[in-house]
């Protein structure tokens, strides 16, 4: 059996995760770790929840702890870019974790935070940087720190930096960075424009793959219930009353939509937060501490935190609105079952998201189990991948809409759920 002792890393490191109870190497760790000890260029497709942090981060904890003396000012050692603000705390509470007791330090800069204390601590240098890409940029403007010297780059979650529009601020950032750099680049798919960006960034890199893109954890449950827009908040409470005690993630399309289901779950009774764009950081931090320490049962979020959130808490996962780009229907699901545990997820689809679902279920190569209603006729090919845009429907006044998995006026037959046919 592979051990962290086996793959190298120093007796500092492990102690700090024997402290942490970290006992055996995750598939991606053991593929990684070795090679980013070597110092090779890392292509690694791999789901959220696998432990690719500590792939990454432990071999540069290794390194950096080798210098033995503290960066210059303003400098950086180890860059890692993340999509969310949400996706960079974690990584860095892991690196905190991991260095913990030694010279190594570990800097954030999200937006919505304070640029002016950011500034200052990076006046002193640092040799972890975990940052969203528009703000180190707003840094780099303002000439708050340099990233000559930095020699080690990390782009985790790419597929959703591009996703969310990036592309342009990661191509400024890399030529701000030294050709002579190990580069790591982590992505749970691979589409077109991802192999075009790892041939810019990555010299002759290892591939490491750990599961097939579009692959999901075996314990999750998956479920859709076919009704209107107009009934799925209703809907929606009928099912988190079946378990009023366990943790539920709701995701909804667009911001606005998020806030108004969230403030009518509050009026029905329930214990709900939200996260979306339109919060400051620091609501954000507090929503998602409130929702991990269990004062929330249940938190709405739009795919702003489909990749920055690991609670082993979270039971059931509830796909209000589904997702124009199919492969984020993964990495939403991907929020339940974590640590081994076992979950559900439940996507309501309207008339207008047949195309959706049907590219969901081309992505994942799987045809999912209907828990309630009848199909709705789809009138054309899935759609394609487009930005993100408002969804219609809304929450007050709907007419009851059957009992989660009953579908009103057409009852499924009891035990397994039924297999969904094709509508003509």
């Amino acid at each position: 059996m592979t051990t962290f002792e086996s793959l190298g890393l120093n007796a500092t490191l492990l102690k700090a995760l024997e402290k942490q109870e970290y006992t055996t190497p995750t598939p991606i760790q053991i593929e990684a770790i070795p090679h980013v000890m070597e110092g090779r260029d890392i292509m690694g497709l791999a789901q959220t929840g696998t432990g690719k942090t500590a792939a990454f981060g432990l071999p540069l904890c290794h390194r950096l702890m080798e210098i033995g003396k503290s960066p210059e000012p303003k400098t950086v050692r180890a860059l890692i870019l993340a999509p969310t603000r949400e996706l960079v705390n974690q990584i860095a509470d892991n690196l905190i974790g991991f260095t913990r007791g030694t010279h190594l330090k570990v800097a954030t800069v999200v937006g919505g935070s304070s640029i002016h204390i950011q500034t200052t601590r990076l006046a002193r240098g640092t040799d972890f940087l975990v940052a969203t890409p528009g703000r180190l940029l707003d840094l780099l403007e303002r000439r708050a720190l340099t990233l000559e010297y930095t020699k080690y780059l990390v782009l985790d979650e790419a597929d959703q930096m591009l996703d969310l529009g990036f592309i342009h601020a990661l191509r400024k950032i890399a030529k701000l960075l030294s050709p002579r750099r190990q580069t790591m680049l982590f992505s749970a798919t691979m589409p077109k424009l991802m192999e075009e960006l790892a041939q810019s960034y990555l010299t002759e890199p290892v591939r490491v793959q750990v599961a097939p893109p579009g692959k999901v954890a075996d314990k999750i449950t998956q479920t859709v219930h076919f009704t209107t827009q107009g009934d799925k908040a209703t809907l929606l409470r009928e099912y988190l009353a079946q378990h009023p005690e366990e943790m539920a993630l709701v995701f909804g399309r667009t911001k606005h939509g998020s806030e108004k289901l969230m403030k009518l779950l509050v009026t029905w009774g329930f214990s709900a937060g939200s996260i979306h764009g339109n919060k400051s950081q620091s609501q954000r931090e507090r929503t998602l501490k409130s929702f991990r320490e269990g004062e929330l049962k249940v938190l709405v979020a739009t795919d702003v935190a489909a990749r920055g959130i690991d609670i082993p808490g979270v039971r059931h996962v509830y796909n209000f609105d589904l997702p124009n780009v199919p492969e984020n229907y993964v990495h939403r699901i991907g929020r339940t079952a974590r640590a081994g545990a076992e979950g559900r997820a439940v996507a309501f689809c309207s008339p207008a998201e047949m195309g959706e679902l049907r590219a969901i279920e081309k992505t994942m190569k799987i045809t999912i189990d209907v828990a309630g209603g009848s199909p709705h006729i789809d009138t054309g090919p899935a759609p394609k991948q487009q930005p993100r845009g408002r969804s219609g429907g809304g929450y007050a006044g709907q007419k009851p809409a059957g009992k989660p998995g009953t579908g009103g006026a057409r009852r499924p037959q009891q035990g397994r759920p039924q297999r969904r046919t094709r509508a003509a």
